[in-house]
């Protein structure tokens, strides 16, 4: 295995080979700068920094530049994306092969070609699956409620869901506490402020992604931000909505979330998967996969797992489904941090599938009942 400071001499060489390869086709196509920086579509100091190494092209440009001076685009985009990480770990040279191994099988999960075209589900995730869908057509097919049976399932399920997501994640309040907190405006005495917001903001949280199923949004980075920002307002005002920028650690886990130099490319590759799939994938799964990548990415302080799972219910819901509550006793609540880390580090997603299938078929249930 080549080390990494022959790795760091191989980088300075494809740096060199890059300025190298541009600059001799450039000559020898008998192509000036300014004429070389026309016919790419920028201005001619920057294509000289761009030929010296001293300016690094952007996509379309290392594109076009293929295309000007007949290049590989293919063999010139890997010396290109080789440079980019190599110049990225440079000053970590201790971890920088940790680092590398990590990134090379969360990539093979999170970016892998076949995880981008065909998600295999198991027979028995695929029954259910076909169970939701039924439960899903008769939820669609419901005579309209009037207000009121909405407005009091609304309460009933939006205040169960609040308790349990908090709940998961050690809030200590009580159903009936919570219901008096979030429709009742009442402040529980001998519990703290931050346990108090943490329900508020989550029923805030809520009513956003009913707004945006409403209004029909596209759901990307803008509206992820958004939904963090609700859940940690007044809680941790300077990360609310803004990924993060240091290392952290999920207590109990074995999975370790990437490093922060990592998650905005993470980001963009998740928003990608999300293109990609979300007209391919049954909504249930799509939901499932979205849930599980964003609170295994972890891109904020706080807060990822109630976010992944406010992520999950606004993809079930824009699908005609029924809001997906897991559950925060202890035995189911180590049934899904046991099903997320199975995905984690094992990379197996049959558990994980088939818990969001289970309890997507319950919420159906329920709501069909209390309907009914």
């Amino acid at each position: 295995m080549i080390n990494f400071s022959n790795k760091l001499t191989i980088f300075v060489m494809t740096k060199y080979f890059i300025m190298k390869l541009i600059s001799t086709k450039q000559k020898n196509l008998g192509l000036k700068v300014n004429e070389l920086a026309q016919l790419v579509g920028v201005d001619s100091s920057l294509m000289s920094r761009i030929i010296s190494g001293k300016r690094r092209p952007t996509m379309p440009q290392l594109k076009k530049l293929s295309e000007v001076l007949d290049l590989d685009y293919n063999q010139l985009l890997k010396e290109f994306l080789s440079l980019q990480v190599m110049e990225l770990l440079a000053p970590y040279p201790a971890i920088a092969e940790e680092v590398i191994q990590v990134a090379e099988e969360r990539i093979a999960y999170l970016k892998g070609e076949e995880k981008f075209t065909v998600i295999q589900l198991n027979q028995q995730v695929l029954d259910l699956l076909k169970q939701a869908e039924q439960l899903q057509v008769q939820w669609s097919n419901q005579k309209p409620l009037n207000s009121l049976q909405v407005n009091k399932m609304k309460e009933y399920f939006h205040t169960a869901y609040t308790y349990e997501s908090n709940r998961i994640e050690g809030n200590t309040l009580t159903l009936s506490e919570t219901h008096l907190v979030i429709n009742e405006g009442i402040t529980i005495g001998g519990k703290s402020m931050r346990e108090h917001l943490e329900l508020i903001n989550h029923k805030d949280a809520i009513d956003l992604i009913f707004d945006l199923v409403q209004d029909k949004v596209h759901f990307n980075a803008f509206y992820l931000k958004q939904i963090h920002q609700l859940v940690l307002k007044g809680i941790d005002q300077k990360n609310a909505g803004v990924y993060r920028s240091v290392p952290v650690r999920i207590s109990g886990s074995a999975h370790l979330p990437p490093a922060p130099y990592l998650i905005d490319q993470l980001m963009e590759e998740y928003f990608l998967f999300y293109e990609m799939q979300k007209n391919v994938l049954h909504p249930v799964i799509l939901a499932a996969e979205m849930h599980e990548r964003l609170v295994s990415i972890h891109p904020f302080i706080d807060g990822n797992g109630r976010t992944s799972r406010l992520v999950m219910n606004l993809i079930l819901l824009q699908h005609g489904y029924t809001l997906v509550n897991l559950k925060g006793d202890p035995s189911q609540k180590l049934a899904y941090f046991k099903a997320l880390e199975a995905v984690q580090v094992n990379h197996e997603n049959s558990h994980f599938h088939r818990l969001i299938a289970e309890h997507a078929i319950e919420s159906l249930q329920e709501h069909l009942e209390l309907a009914g």
